[in-house]
């Protein structure tokens, strides 16, 4: 008798009562997300692990080793399931990930480690991939798409194909491919992307998507048919109608900085739009915004707070996302045959997890683990990812004039009290857009001081970097960004700089970015904020310059100094780490820097930094 035949008879035996259930709720309000409903007195009997009957009265189900537990008119929900996210972004790795959200209430998560990939390519993958494997809840695998995210306009420390994608399709918790971020790869007709999304179509999986684009005319359409089966890169109520109209499911998205659910939501509340077409997300979660706020629990309060109905909301969470990877024969609702993951609440509208059950076993209650998790141990070559030439100096960061010879000349006698060309320049600076994933292309008059570009603190114009690091050319790219607001001589360098993940440095102080840049080459990786020359906030990330095997609450403390020195700096937006992170990633409009040059996303197309 094979294990599924031994595992249906052990659910029928036990439902009917011929053997007794492991594990009785009694007493529950039942969250039948597949009915749209809730049934109040209802019980719940599971056996190895697995739902086998719920209903009015499991009594028959108990047996002298039945371990029974009284919900007391609580609700029985279904565990919380997270359909795209970067384990990365949490700066954790995936076991204290798992830490940090369970007792919150999730028991599912759909990874796309796309960051590790970048760094370390398909071995990296692997490592994500067995440690999701050790875990107590569900931890799924997209295999990432695009490394590098947009193949000419920058150079990750690794690359992956067809040939990677077709092999890792073989894997065992390999759910489907992850986000295809090379949108115009895709309209353009780009082989490889093409390959890699007929492999995983080949494979009965689910290809994920990126359309980072407002245009919702023939290239989304092209886009569309490549075969992407959701989107989580929308930001207005018309990309939700659109894509849900085109097929594919709308991933809301509610991350530590990407506030996209209430310009969606509309679509289901005021549109009424079918709401089985839409997946909550967190896509990028910070370490704080697990400790302190939560993780799906959160997104759950947010979203019934912008009108949608509780089981509405916790449907988008969890049978959607189960249905829509395919899995939903294994999870997404508490019903006979699915694991046993369930989540005990006295408050919908409040929801807060007071007990944690997953795959049939209490792993979390008040707030607090029950059981031990998996040791997991990262090998040497993974703590070892960044890669200096030489020790950074001041003017390494030196941005100069586009001017010619003789103009310099001119702008350096002006500058000394002689007569002097004033010629101003035009610059090309990155705009930042608080709580958005997307910048503006921001234009400035600049003029040169002595053959150089400087900051200029009262216009909120300070200098970026990216400072190659995984292997170790010399290479550093500068650029302009302004939407930090910094009102000192400051520096924050980060090695968490999707997707490529090279190092990369903002400030308004040449010495300062040199001392936060060389902070981090010293600790492995992580971010750094110096003011004065100073370092006042550090967090180490040791595992691909991403990570730390800290646990959440740990990390999110360093974190903390991070974000106060961000404020110290004077900088005010809401998480601006996260958007310093996003700062190279080149396919996502408007402007982004690349270590190959400043890239105008909405043409895919290097611009200059300075025109004279």
């Amino acid at each position: 008798m094979s294990s599924s035949t031994k595992l249906t008879r052990s659910l029928v035996d036990a439902a009917m009562g011929r053997v007794p259930a492991d594990l009785v709720i009694l007493n529950g309000n039942w969250v039948s997300v597949q009915s749209g409903e809730v049934i109040p007195a209802s019980d719940i009997a599971i056996k190895n692990g697995h739902i086998a009957y719920v209903g009015e009265d499991a009594s028959h189900t108990i047996g002298k080793k039945t371990e029974v537990i009284d919900a007391m008119g609580r609700y029985l929900v279904p565990g919380l399931l997270d359909g795209h996210m970067h384990v990365e972004s949490g700066m954790v790795t995936v076991t204290e990930f798992v830490r940090a959200v369970v007792v919150r209430g999730t028991t599912g998560m759909f990874i796309d480690p796309h960051e590790i990939a970048n760094v370390f390519g398909l071995k990296g993958v692997k490592l994500m991939v067995d440690e999701a494997q050790k875990q107590p809840i569900h931890v799924w695998v997209e295999m990432p798409s695009c490394v590098p995210s947009a193949p000419g306009l920058e150079t990750p420390g690794a690359s992956i194909g067809p040939k990677e994608v077709a092999k890792a399709m073989k894997w065992k918790g390999i759910i489907g491919l992850g986000e295809m971020m090379n949108f115009p790869g895709v309209f353009m007709g780009d082989q490889n992307m093409l390959d890699e999304m007929s492999i995983t179509h080949a494979h009965n999986k689910t290809i994920g998507g990126h359309y980072a684009s407002p245009d919702l005319g023939i290239p989304f359409h092209g886009y569309v048919a490549g075969g992407a089966e959701d989107d989580h890169e929308g930001t207005r109520l018309e990309d939700a109608v659109k894509r849900v109209r085109q097929g594919m499911k709308a991933m809301l998205r509610y991350g530590s900085a990407w506030f996209d659910v209430a310009s969606q939501i509309g679509a289901i509340t005021q549109h009424g739009l079918d709401p089985r077409h839409f997946i909550l997300v967190t896509d990028d979660s910070h370490a704080q915004t697990l400790a302190h706020d939560g993780h799906m629990d959160r997104v759950l309060r947010h979203v019934i707070e912008q009108g949608l109905n509780p089981i509405a909301a916790i449907q988008l969470m969890t049978i959607n996302t189960a249905e829509h990877f395919g899995v939903s024969r294994e999870m997404g609702m508490i019903a006979p045959g699915r694991w046993a993951d369930v989540v005990l609440v006295k408050d919908l509208l409040d929801f807060k997890a007071d007990m944690v059950i997953a795959k049939g076993q209490v792993i979390a209650e008040g707030g607090k683990w029950k059981v031990e998790l998996p040791k997991f141990t990262y090998p040497s070559w993974a703590t070892n990812s960044v890669h200096l030439k030489r020790k950074l100096k001041a003017k390494d960061f030196v941005l100069y004039s586009p001017l010619p010879k003789g103009d310099r000349e001119a702008s350096r006698s002006e500058a000394e009290g002689g007569p002097g060309v004033r010629e101003n320049v035009k610059a090309n600076v990155i705009g930042i857009i608080e709580n958005q994933a997307p910048t503006r292309h921001l234009t400035f008059e600049v003029r040169p001081n002595d053959g150089e570009i400087k900051v200029d603190i009262k216009r909120d114009l300070a200098k970026i970097a990216l400072v190659e690091r995984h292997k170790g050319t010399g290479g550093i790219t500068m650029g302009l960004v302004s939407g930090f607001g910094f009102t000192a001589k400051c520096a924050i360098a980060s090695t968490v700089a999707h997707d490529s993940h090279h190092m990369i440095v903002v400030g308004t102080d040449e010495e300062s970015m040199a001392v936060a840049g060389n902070s981090l080459a010293r600790s492995g990786g992580g971010q750094v904020v110096v003011k004065n020359g100073k370092v006042i906030g550090q967090v180490e990330l040791k595992i691909a310059g991403l990570m730390s095997n800290e646990k959440a609450d740990v990390v999110a403390k360093k974190a903390e100094t991070i974000l106060k020195g961000f404020k110290s700096c004077g900088c005010k937006l809401n998480n601006p780490n996260m958007q310093l992170s996003l700062l190279a990633l080149v396919v996502i409009p408007e402007l982004r820097i690349s270590d190959k040059g400043l890239v105008d996303v909405t043409k895919f197309d290097f611009i200059p930094v300075l025109e004279g």
